[in-house]
This record gives structure tokens, C-alpha cells and sequence, in this order.
């Protein structure tokens, strides 16, 4: 096992390759993080992620743009790819499904697929309908797998506004179903407008409040049965 300060190298290696989109530094860094016996999720998470929320932090900032993304995005997964295949599942005391996907209209999903990740490695039930995904797409697969979170992403404030419309079928067909919007344009303000449950400001962010609703709703299910 690695001391501090050899894993501390190793992760903040992981975390600079990532934001300096340096593939090469970041599958080394990898493998220096599993020969080191440091642990994968860890590596993942204070390595990997940590490079990604400061690269969306320079993207807000306007100092980073679509291209350096995409680029950033690629050495994280350089990095994941030899890291994944020894992560442990997180032990989060919830287990929860979750349909995810970019609404129609954007083909931008770095963060619909980091968001997908975290909730990988967290141990839920992932159903990825991937980017540029019809409206109705997410409302049929919604009822398909009755999942306990439907979560949206755009990048663009030109699909972010089929989000209302997702909202509003699933919430009528499956009250209890909650709903996560994220991605750029998107906000609180928003989010609460719409009658979304939650909102992601980051991939992190993403996570916790994915497993406050999953919660809530474990919650009103239990007093549901208790009644019967």
C-alpha cells in the first residue's frame, strides 16, 4: 500500500491529466494508482472526478470551451477503462433504478456519462438511453422498468426546453417517480418550475441528491405497505 504522499502524486497526477486532457497521464496514473493498491472507486472519484468538476468549473468560467471538454472527457475515460473492472460497488445502504439520457436535440453527453458513471460505481440500476433521446423515449421506458429516478441532461437551451414536457407525461402516469434535471443551462429556479425533484449541478451533486430522493421515496412506499 502507497503512503500518503505517493498517493496523493498518484491521484493528483490522474487529476491534472484529466485537465490537461492528457490521455497517457492519466492510464498511467491508472495503473500506478492499482499497482500502488490504492483503492479503484477512491482513484475514480478523488483522482478522475475531481479533474472533471474542476474542468467544469473552467468551462463555467469561460476559460475552457466544448472542444477542451470533450478532450478532458477522453482522458477521464482512458483512466476509468483500466480502473472500472476493479471497483467494488459503494455500500450507500440504498439500491435504486435510474433511467438517464440527453433530451432530443443535443448530442452533448460528457456529463449525462459522468453522472452514469457515479451512479454505476454507487450500485444502481442503470438504464442509459444515451443522447439525443426522443421525449417520449424516456416516459415509455420510465413505465417499462418503473424505475425510482428518470434523470435528464442538455446542454443546450434549445433542448432543455423539452424537459417540461418529459416532466409533466411521467409525473402523470407515475406520480411517484422521481425526477433530476442537469446540464449547463439548467438551474434550481428551473428545476422547481417545472416540477422536477431535484436538481444536479455537478456529477457529485448528481449522486446525493439522486440518493435523497430514492430515500424519500423507499419512504412513502414503506408507509404504504404499513397501511395495508
Amino acid at each position: 500500500m502507497a503512503d500518503e504522499t505517493r498517493k496523493k502524486e498518484i491521484l493528483e497526477k490522474m487529476r491534472n491529466g484529466v485537465i490537461q486532457y492528457d490521455e497517457d497521464a492519466c492510464r498511467e496514473g491508472a495503473n500506478e494508482a492499482l499497482e500502488a493498491g490504492l483503492d479503484a472507486n477512491e482513484a475514480i472519484f478523488d483522482g478522475l472526478v475531481s479533474g472533471m468538476e474542476e474542468v467544469g468549473r473552467l468551462f463555467e468560467a469561460q476559460e475552457y470551451f466544448v472542444p477542451e471538454i470533450l478532450m478532458c472527457a477522453d482522458a477521464l475515460y482512458a483512466g476509468l477503462d483500466i480502473l472500472k473492472p476493479h471497483c467494488k460497488q459503494m455500500d450507500l445502504g440504498l439500491k435504486g433504478s435510474v433511467v438517464i439520457g440527453t433530451v432530443e436535440g443535443d448530442v452533448h453527453d460528457i456529463g449525462k456519462n459522468l453522472v452514469k458513471m457515479m451512479f454505476d460505481v454507487a450500485g444502481f440500476n442503470v438504464y442509459d438511453l444515451g443522447r439525443d433521446v426522443p421525449l417520449d423515449k424516456f416516459v415509455d421506458e420510465q413505465l417499462k422498468t418503473d424505475s425510482d429516478l428518470v434523470c435528464l441532461s442538455a446542454m443546450m437551451t434549445t433542448s432543455m426546453v423539452g424537459m417540461p414536457t418529459v416532466i409533466e407525461k411521467i409525473k402523470a402516469k407515475n406520480p411517484n417517480c422521481m425526477i433530476m434535471i442537469g446540464g449547463a443551462p439548467t438551474s434550481k429556479d428551473l428545476a422547481d418550475k417545472w416540477g422536477a425533484d431535484g436538481y444536479a449541478e455537478d456529477a457529485s451533486n448528481a449522486l446525493k441528491e439522486a440518493i435523497k430522493m430514492v430515500a424519500f421515496l423507499k419512504k412513502l412506499r414503506d408507509e404504504k405497505a404499513a397501511k395495508q
